[in-house]
């Protein structure tokens, strides 16, 4: 990560030209030359790549011009003279990573990458460039950009454990990260609520864990309920009450992706130059796992159900069993799922895993005794460094989240921060890699308005909270911030069933998430954001996306 330093006469032409073209993350630098007539995209322009490595920019791009303005233009090896789009990759035009310099003229459109992410990169803001209705022909300004990302690490999360959603409007949603510069997409994989992943070596997780026989839609106490105390066990955690009343739908529901499936969407990321990072949830997290394997849970007598609640009475569900049994089986199915993800990094979750239950087995605590460990939540250290040497060991890295850090935190893992940033700080300081992804400032399935149009969970994040965030504490000096290596937005489905949810919570904090990430913390302005969101919001229509009309609304004041 470098800092940029603008000069007064490029800042103002920056600030001049934003007021004008509307891109979104910021660029880093933008002139435009208005005295200058620009290009127009017709049927004979071509797009030309230098090699076949940048077909992917190529392709991307024409596939959006097809689908929404009707477009399809020919890519080739060949430059004609005039009226061409131009792809190139330069290691020398920037010092920076995945850069990329745009500018237009009457004759051509040209674009130069560091990288072929870079040129990527370079597409999307091109694609800003664009008409946002259908025309006979498309008219470019004339501009010259010069931009890079500010954060290595620019993220976006789906939870397809709560409800399931298809290998069609998977590959829609990293779509939506490839046109906001986003270039790791965390797959949420595995839950209490289901689980998704074929692994070929125990079918019955996905037979069995990957359906549920009903979803919750009364909470509890509830209505007539509101004296029930909660069962409070030694160390003060709550659990549900037995005579609490719960209210499920009864509809099964549930789905998985095989294997085949997995490497279709890997394929589909990859060609837009985003990393799909698995998540594998242990030791807790694991109901839709145990209804299948009950024999790994802290009562193997007992018959587990796939989850169908979720909220409070759901964080204190069952554990898995540190036995050697456990071992065994977590290391076959990360074995599998290493070999089809070439992700150098694996998600193991490692949050809110109640003790209670390791504290009242005595299989647990006759582990503990035999291998010295004082307490359960050295028992958690222990088993997320025994995960992390095995998948050290097959050349790969762990992520988990915050929690990792309970105990003592494993020596090469990277932590994701969400209980706010006090885990990325401590993280930062030992000098170990961090994501910040805190949950009262990047958690967007939190309801966008204080009187929200439909149901989601009961916390309060606006748009303008997600836009000034910034990812790097003030606590931390410049060699700790170096850790810092990025940031990501998390989507938790419980209260998200279908694409056009998943849409209308994401849009348009995706916009205010991406500018975080890439764009340099000197220019941000939210005022002058919401200007340029003014477009975006006509792109949205063009495409068809679902979002929020209150943020038209003239009387709109963020709440």
């Amino acid at each position: 990560m470098k800092k940029l330093v603008l000069t007064g006469l490029m800042l103002a032409s920056v600030l001049l030209s934003i007021a004008q073209i509307n891109i979104i993350p910021k660029p880093v630098y933008l002139k435009e030359e208005a005295q200058q007539k620009g290009f127009t995209i017709n049927n004979q322009t071509r797009i030309v790549i230098e090699s076949d490595s940048l077909k992917n920019a190529a392709v991307f791009f024409n596939d959006y011009l097809q689908k929404y303005l009707q477009f399809k233009l020919t890519i080739t090896n060949v430059k004609p003279e005039t009226n061409y789009i131009s792809l190139t990759v330069n290691t020398k035009v920037s010092e920076f990573d995945n850069a990329y310099i745009l500018s237009t003229s009457s004759k051509n459109i040209s674009i130069t990458g560091t990288s072929k992410p870079g040129v990527f990169y370079g597409i999307q803001t091109l694609i800003q460039l664009l008409p946002t209705e259908k025309k006979n022909e498309l008219n470019i300004p004339s501009v010259t950009i010069t931009d890079y990302p500010r954060f290595s690490y620019r993220g976006m999360h789906l939870d397809v454990s709560r409800h399931f959603f298809d290998v069609a409007f998977v590959k829609q949603y990293i779509d939506y990260l490839a046109l906001h510069k986003m270039n790791y997409f965390h797959w949420h994989l595995t839950d209490d609520h289901g689980w998704r992943i074929e692994i070929k070596k125990y079918p019955k997780l996905t037979e069995v864990g990957a359906w549920r026989n009903g979803s919750i839609i009364g909470l509890w106490p509830g209505k007539g309920n509101e004296n029930i105390k909660y069962q409070v066990l030694p160390d003060d955690v709550k659990i549900t009450p037995k005579d609490a009343v719960i209210k499920t739908d009864g509809i099964r529901h549930g789905g998985f992706y095989t294997q085949d499936e997995i490497r279709e969407v890997i394929k589909y990321a990859a060609d837009r130059y985003i990393t799909i990072i698995p998540e594998i949830e242990m030791p807790a997290h694991s109901m839709a796992a145990l209804a299948a394997y009950p024999e790994l849970g802290t009562e193997p007598n007992k018959k587990y159900q796939v989850a169908e609640t979720w909220g409070m009475m759901n964080k204190y569900n069952n554990v898995l069993q540190p036995t050697e049994k456990t071992f065994s089986f977590l290391e076959d199915v990360l074995t599998e799922v290493m070999n089809l993800f070439p992700s150098q990094y694996i998600h193991i979750g490692g949050d809110e895993a109640s003790k209670i239950w390791w504290r009242q087995s005595a299989e647990t605590q006759k582990i503990m005794k035999e291998k010295g460990i004082k307490d359960e939540v050295a028992l958690q250290s222990y088993f997320i460094h025994r995960i992390e040497k095995f998948v050290n060991n097959k050349g790969k890295t762990i992520i988990g989240w915050d929690e990792i850090l309970d105990g003592g935190l494993a020596p090469n893992a990277v932590v994701m921060s969400w209980r706010g940033e006090k885990g990325g700080i401590a993280a930062a300081k030992v000098k170990q890699k961090v994501i910040m992804s805190p949950e009262e400032k990047l958690y967007l399935n939190h309801k966008q308005f204080m009187k929200e149009d439909s149901l989601a969970a009961n916390k309060f994040l606006p748009l303008e909270t997600v836009y000034n965030y910034e990812p790097i504490p003030a606590e931390l000096n410049a060699e700790q911030a170096k850790y810092i290596w990025g940031a990501q937005g998390n989507l938790w489905s419980e209260y998200i069933a279908n694409p056009a949810k998943v849409e209308y919570m994401i849009f348009p904090r995706i916009d205010a998430l991406s500018e975080m990430q890439w764009s340099p913390k000197e220019q941000k302005n939210y005022p002058e954001f919401l200007n340029r969101l003014k477009t975006q919001f006509k792109r949205y229509d063009l495409m068809g996306i679902t979002y929020s009309k209150r943020y038209l609304d003239p009387a709109y004041t963020g709440k």
